[in-house]
């Protein structure tokens, strides 16, 4: 997502702020982590859906992906983020896009007149508490996620030794 800036001589990069007459729509995004999980991509479509429609927003596109959210080479999401003709994503919580750098995404689609609305309102504003859950968050689905791989690698030793005649 190309953002008009410059470096100045003091290294500080100065974004340039373009306003831009873009008659728009909202997009929703879901993001779901596993494929385990696509079943929770339908109820958080739902709930994106019904807030947009009763805070008012036309919502254009509804998009969904599969991908963990430390990943950031997500296809879909970079396809709604270079198209701007979407002013107002639309995400449920924070860490739907990203689990870090929200702030910077939000920055670069500022500097184009477009905006990331979160439905939750019950969503923790506090910086610093916002930080501590994203990174206990990210510690967490490391740790559930080696977990699961793991326990997957055991099974297919147990159901590999078991097949040979092996007693596990």
């Amino acid at each position: 997502m190309p953002v008009p800036a410059r470096r100045l001589e003091s290294g500080t990069i100065w974004v340039d702020v373009v306003a831009e007459d873009v008659a728009g729509r909202a997009v929703l995004y879901a993001r779901v982590s596993s494929h385990d999980q696509r079943s929770d991509l339908d109820r958080q479509v739902g709930r994106l859906t019904q807030w947009a429609t009763s805070n008012g927003y036309e919502i254009g596109e509804v998009v969904c992906e599969v991908g963990s959210g430390l990943n950031g080479k997500r296809p879909k999401l970079r396809r709604i983020l270079s198209d701007p003709s979407a002013t107002v994503v639309v995400v449920e919580h924070r860490d739907r896009l990203a689990r870090f750098g929200v702030e910077n995404l939000e920055a670069a689609l500022g500097a184009h007149g477009r905006r990331i609305v979160v439905a939750d309102a019950g969503e923790t504003t506090d910086d610093l508490v916002r930080d501590m859950i994203e990174v206990l968050t990210s510690m967490c689905a490391r740790l559930y996620g080696r977990r699961g791989a793991r326990n997957r690698a055991m099974r297919a030793v147990t159901a590999t030794k078991t097949e040979s005649g092996q007693v596990a």
